[in-house]
Order: C-alpha cells, then sequence, then structure tokens
C-alpha cells in the first residue's frame, strides 16, 4: 500500500510540474500572441539596437515600421525583417527635421491603419574632452535625442491615444543618469530625455498610454564603429571600443532588446540593463559629492585635450590606425557586434 501511494503520489506530482509548465509555457505563447496585428514604429531601426528591438517586435506577430536616415541600411534591414516573416514598411526619415516626422507618422498609420508602440530609439555618440568639442556637437546631440523623440511623440500622440493599448518606449542611457566624462553632448542630450520620458510617463498615465524608461548600460551593438572620435581619436577610441564590447561590464545586445521589449509589453515604468547600470544609476542621486570625485578622477584618467577643435573622425576610420592591440584582444566582441548589427559602418552612431 505503501509503495503504491508512493507511486501515485510521484505521479501526481510529475503530472502537477507538467501542468504547471504547459501552463507557463501557454502564457508565454499568449503574451507573444498579444502583439499580433498591433504596430510598432521604431524610429533607428535599420542597425544596432533599434533594428533588434525591430526584429524582436516583428517575431512576437507585431507589424513593424522602421526609420533611419541611410536609405541603403534602411532597405538592407527592412529585407532583413521581411526575410523573417515580418510585416514591415520602412521610411527614410531624418527625425529633426519635423517635416519628415509628420510624414514618418502619416506613412505608418496609411500604410497600417493603426499605431499602438513607438520606440525613440536614434541617437548620436560624440567621444572626446569638452576642451575639443563644439557647440555644433551639442546642438547635433540635442537635435537628435531631445528634439527628435519630442517631434515624433508629439506628432504620433493623437494615433496612441486611438490605441487601446498603447506604449511609448524611450531608449535613454546610463548616461542620463551619470555624467560620463568625454561624452558630454551625450549624456547633455540624454539626461533631458530621461526626463522628457519620466514627464510623459506620469503625464499620459491617465490617458491609458504606459511610457517605459529604458536606461541601458553598455551592450555589445558595436556601436564603437559609429562613435564620432575627437581630440586624440586614437586613443579616446582605445578605451571606448574596450569598454563597449568588454565581457561582464558589456550587455548582449540581442539580451537587451529582449528585456526592452518585455518591459514595453508589460508596460513598466523604467528598465536598466546591466547591473552596473543598476549600480551607477542608484549611487548617483544618493552620494552625489563621491560620484563627482570619482568621475573627476575618471576624467583625469582619460586621454588630454588637445586645447583646440581638432577633426571629428568615426570609429570605424579611427580603427584602421589603432594600435594592433587595441583592435585584438580587447575589442573582439564588440568587433563581432560590429559585424553583425552596424552594416557598412558610416557616418553617425546608433543607440
Amino acid at each position: 500500500m505503501a509503495r503504491g501511494t508512493t507511486v501515485l503520489a510521484v505521479a501526481t506530482g510529475a503530472a502537477a510540474v507538467v501542468g504547471v509548465a504547459v501552463a507557463a509555457a501557454s502564457a508565454h505563447r499568449r503574451r507573444r500572441a498579444d502583439l499580433t496585428g498591433r504596430v510598432a514604429l521604431i524610429i533607428g531601426g535599420s542597425r544596432g539596437l533599434g533594428l533588434l528591438i525591430a526584429r524582436e517586435f516583428a517575431d512576437r506577430g507585431a507589424r513593424v515600421a522602421i526609420c533611419a536616415r541611410n536609405s541603403e541600411e534602411l532597405a538592407t534591414a527592412r529585407d532583413e525583417l521581411a526575410a523573417r516573416g515580418a510585416d514591415v514598411t520602412a521610411v527614410t526619415c531624418d527625425i529633426t527635421e519635423r517635416a519628415d516626422v509628420e510624414r514618418l507618422v502619416r506613412h505608418t498609420v496609411d500604410r497600417f491603419g493603426r499605431l499602438d508602440i513607438v520606440v525613440n530609439n536614434a541617437g548620436i555618440i560624440q567621444v572626446g574632452p569638452v576642451v575639443d568639442m563644439s557647440v555644433e556637437d551639442f546642438l547635433a546631440a540635442i537635435e537628435v535625442m531631445q528634439l527628435g523623440p519630442i517631434y515624433l511623440t508629439l506628432e504620433a500622440l493623437p494615433h496612441l491615444r486611438a490605441s487601446p493599448d498603447a506604449r511609448l518606449v524611450m531608449i535613454t542611457s546610463i548616461g542620463g543618469k551619470v555624467a560620463v566624462p568625454h561624452l558630454v553632448p551625450y549624456v547633455s542630450a540624454k539626461f533631458g530625455a530621461v526626463g522628457f520620458s519620466q514627464g510623459m510617463r506620469a503625464e499620459l498615465a491617465g490617458l491609458g498610454i504606459r511610457v517605459t524608461t529604458v536606461v541601458p548600460g553598455l551592450m555589445r551593438t558595436g556601436s564603437h564603429v559609429r562613435a564620432l572620435f575627437t581630440g586624440q581619436a586614437h586613443k579616446e577610441f582605445s578605451w571606448f571600443a574596450t569598454g563597449a564590447g568588454a565581457p561582464l561590464v558589456a550587455m548582449d545586445a540581442e539580451r537587451a532588446a529582449r528585456r526592452i521589449v518585455n518591459a514595453a509589453v508589460a508596460g513598466r515604468a523604467h528598465v536598466t540593463t546591466t547591473p552596473l547600470a543598476v549600480v551607477a544609476s542608484r549611487v548617483a542621486p544618493l552620494a552625489p559629492a563621491t560620484t563627482a570625485r570619482l568621475l573627476a578622477v575618471v576624467a583625469r584618467a582619460l586621454p588630454a585635450g588637445t586645447g583646440g577643435r581638432t577633426s571629428t573622425e568615426p570609429g570605424a576610420q579611427v580603427a584602421e590606425r589603432a594600435p594592433s592591440r587595441v583592435r585584438s584582444a580587447l575589442t573582439t566582441l564588440g568587433r563581432r557586434a560590429a559585424d553583425r548589427f552596424q552594416p557598412a559602418a558610416r557616418g553617425s552612431a546608433a543607440t
């Protein structure tokens, strides 16, 4: 009798485990199926993190619109998504131009009949000491990472209000929480992007639009080949490329994209993608004086400025003349990411 009871108990337990697993799998499928028919618009969707986010939405059944400035890269991304079975459209667009943004939203709604999800992702990264930066560097960063998202959000807002389950996703940066030296135009714009995103979360909650502020830490997207370097460009490239691809510091970009889409679908207010970024974003406001002293130490350890405006070079160009030790072990993962996510690297950087 005892043996029979034991067997029955084991069988019942096994059945329960299987039942839980089946239920979990079914729930997972339902969560993915929930995006079927919904329309997601991703700016900066031709490469890097933006392309991976577009891919993740498409794989979950969403219809996808992507935009970027480079028409050739955009066409390549569109074809890649279509080959995965996505219902996708692509629009060449400069988000710093309001007329382009109006055309982008109009095309998306005309094509799909609705707009449910907007992902503000485009970015530009300028690396170098502030003494070698110009006003134009700051203007470029602010136009792309502050004004562009504002233009798009306000243009898309009437359509998001008409959606039964709208989402607005702002890809900001740990640079919008901690003022990293030698990235001052970038962090200036990203601090503004964080404020805009949090303000929109509060303002739009009553309208049924959930806003998610995404604070990525370092990710292996290959962004170092797109970043723009000034000052002692080869030295600036060395430290930035190393950090952008370092194991245990930089996160796999595909995993980051999944986390971001999961957070958007759940309507979470905030997601930070790496443990280091979580720690930094929490410590900085709690110990601002200590953080400032630490960042000053970091700044002194970085390459000295030349004291005047120097030519700006994209990372792909700097890499060609970087020391061999920089091109080898320290940047292996970053180079692999660039090969996968940064086709025909040229121009400005994706977030």
